[in-house]
């Protein structure tokens, strides 16, 4: 095995395990990208993210699918958040180039810990699918969250799985199983909108995207099956540990780089 096939190889493992984490609670983003920029050195950046966005989309697509014949989906709620999602998620990129994101890592850091502390100190909270929103009101409040964080998702992103996975089950009062299947169709959005730019100013290694894509589609139908399997429980514990893994990975580069 020569070394461009090593590399893809290895690719393509991470690729699988972060659609098998991803499918679940988000934050595959965690284990893709920082394989994809050690593995690919030569490459630009917004080549790197690029490709990425291919695997992701298909990941996301494939858990959703899984998801969907599976657990409830409220479609009101959750397609309006997709839509506005998508529509944000273009925008938040085109205004990062005129912010710096590192004014967000403080931030996001405190809600992070937020999260996981009051998930943890909650040992009810998303065990139960009952929605507490008037059916009326659902799009409106669906489209607020696909609006804020699918800006959040194109301006910054670490985190966007699990706020929204935070969002569906504090705001709407799914539990963690349907949240994580709606949380993906808003993920769908927000990766569609963005590789639809990056294949229009042709940032794609479609050579390495392709088979990346296979093998995160394969984690994302594995890992959906084994969350539906093993129940909300299951997502909980999975959630805290990448929530903490978030907060780490966010420490680090905050006070520790």
């Amino acid at each position: 095995m020569d070394f461009l096939d090593a590399t893809l190889a290895l690719l393509c493992a991470f690729a699988f395990l972060a659609g098998f984490i991803d499918s679940i609670v988000g934050g595959g983003g965690l284990i893709q990208l920082p394989a994809m920029l050690l593995l690919l050195p030569g490459v630009p950046v917004p080549t790197v993210l690029g490709t990425g966005k291919v695997s992701s989309l298909a990941g996301t697509s494939a858990a959703f699918l899984r998801y969907a014949g599976q657990v409830p989906i409220r479609w009101p709620a959750v397609g309006s958040a997709a839509v506005a999602a998508g529509i944000f998620s273009f925008l938040g990129a085109r205004v990062v180039s005129l912010l710096p994101s590192e004014l967000l890592r403080p931030l996001v850091l405190g809600l992070l810990v937020v999260i996981a502390v009051y998930t943890f100190w909650r040992k009810d909270f998303g065990s139960i699918h009952a929605p507490r929103l008037p059916a009326r009101r659902e799009p409106l409040y669906g489209a607020l969250v696909g609006l804020l964080l699918g800006f959040y998702d194109g301006f910054f992103g670490p985190g966007t799985g699990s706020f929204l996975l935070f969002a569906f089950v504090g705001l709407f009062g799914y539990d963690f199983l349907s949240a994580s299947a709606s949380a993906k169709l808003v993920n769908m959005a927000t990766n569609l909108a963005s590789l639809l730019f990056f294949a229009y100013s042709g940032q794609i290694l479609w050579y390495v995207a392709l088979p990346m894509a296979a093998c995160n589609m394969l984690g994302s139908t594995l890992g959906a099956r084994l969350a539906v399997r093993r129940g909300v429980g299951f997502v909980r514990v999975l959630f805290l540990l990448v929530v903490g893994a978030i907060i780490l990975k966010l420490g680090w580069e905050t006070f520790g780089a």
